[in-house]
């Protein structure tokens, strides 16, 4: 993979991890929401922008909008959190197991800790700042593995979950775009027009 490829795929794998944090408006912005349809017309996906173009305008709050639905999907939803975004809970059954242990002995094992007081390592935020990190580092047999044995074998129910029970396109579209991305990266590579 080229240098610039890389830059793009790290750079995509961070995006992704933003769109996944809590709602704020200190990145939420209109620069964001540019970013995002800028690269939904790239992978000509107009329906998912015009149905997330439709719900921002028609929220009286488009920001609690989404928090409302980010507090349902991944931390309180009733009668229980919806899509845990933790690989545990998809993969032990419970949060804190053997793949929590995994994912943080892989990201030792390439040099890197969390910082204290931080989530537990197998949140998607931290797995996907993590690929962003690998691919900055040109180290592609590493993320390769990491999507074959961490990230994978958790994120397709996980992906299921928010395609089945979210009520905002945001998530929905955000998701299908982690899917084809880990997807095409684990399979062939990424191969993004250098045009």
């Amino acid at each position: 993979m080229t240098d610039s490829i890389s830059s793009q795929i790290n750079v995509i794998y961070r995006f992704c991890a933003q769109s996944l944090q809590y709602p704020d408006r200190s990145w939420l912005t209109a620069e964001y929401e540019k970013s995002l349809f800028i690269l939904l017309d790239t992978l000509d996906a107009q329906k998912e922008k015009e149905a997330i173009q439709k719900r921002f305008s028609t929220d009286n709050d488009p920001l609690e909008a989404l928090q409302i639905e980010y507090t349902r999907l991944f931390i309180n939803g009733f009668p229980h959190v919806v899509a845990p975004p933790y690989g545990s809970v998809y993969l032990d059954k419970s949060l804190l197991g053997k793949h929590t242990e995994k994912t943080m002995s892989f990201y030792k094992s390439h040099g890197y800790m969390l910082k204290e007081g931080t989530d537990l390592p197998d949140h998607i935020i931290y797995q996907l700042e993590f690929l962003s990190l690998l691919a900055e580092n040109n180290d592609e047999a590493a993320e390769t593995e990491f999507l074959k044995t961490i990230f994978l074998p958790w994120f397709s129910k996980f992906h299921a979950r928010v395609r089945q029970e979210t009520t905002h396109p945001f998530y929905s579209v955000i998701v299908q775009f982690i899917d084809y991305l880990t997807k095409e990266e684990d399979e062939h590579g990424i191969q993004l027009d250098e045009a």
